[in-house]
């Protein structure tokens, strides 16, 4: 009953029905690429950069950026289910990666690059395998990108977390200079 009543109230004050908050874990190449992806999603009410699936433990971008660790560069995604579902996200998961390159994303090559989708739970699961199914049969070829459960993460410096705001110019050049957009409109044209 004392739940209930802290609901209720908690639903009351944010004026209507409690969010069903969840989280959802992507690596696609640089995380700073796909932090603004994420960020400007309705429903979307978090987006961390990070690390994750390796063995250090709070390691540094030093660190991992020496493909030693283990780690891959990610995002951490919070949202709101009833405002976008998780197949939402895995569309724009796909849609801003080349899921055909098995060394990395662009021009970061490296196991800290791969792309992949870590699954928090087996809805996650099952539904990231459908959605590789229709990239892979979109391509006719197998898809390099990885599906793998959800592992500890670790968030990246504070430099790292909206750096496409932040550091608007370098950030464009960056991208730019890496062919990120060119491929992507090449891959994902139709």
């Amino acid at each position: 009953m004392k739940k209930y009543i802290i609901a209720s109230m908690l639903a009351f004050i944010s004026g209507g029905a409690m969010a069903d908050t969840q989280m959802a874990t992507f690596a696609g190449g640089c995380f700073w690429c796909m932090h603004g992806e994420f960020a400007a999603i309705d429903g979307v009410s978090k987006v961390v950069s990070g690390y994750t699936g390796g063995t250090t433990k709070n390691p540094t971008y030093e660190q991992v950026s020496t493909g030693r660790t283990g780690h891959i560069e990610a995002i951490e995604v919070t949202y709101d289910a009833a405002k976008v579902s998780y197949d939402k996200l895995l569309t724009i998961f796909w849609e801003n990666i080349d899921p055909l390159d098995s060394e990395g994303q662009f021009c970061d090559k490296g196991s800290q690059y791969l792309a992949g989708i870590f699954t928090h739970d087996s809805q996650q699961k099952k539904l990231a395998e459908e959605s590789r199914e229709k990239v892979k049969a979109k391509f006719g070829q197998p898809i390099a990108s990885f599906i793998r459960d959800a592992e500890v993460f670790y968030p990246a410096e504070d430099y790292h977390q909206d750096y496409y705001i932040k550091s608007k110019a370098r950030y464009k050049m960056y991208r730019m200079g890496c062919g990120r957009d060119a491929k992507l409109e090449q891959l994902w044209k139709e």
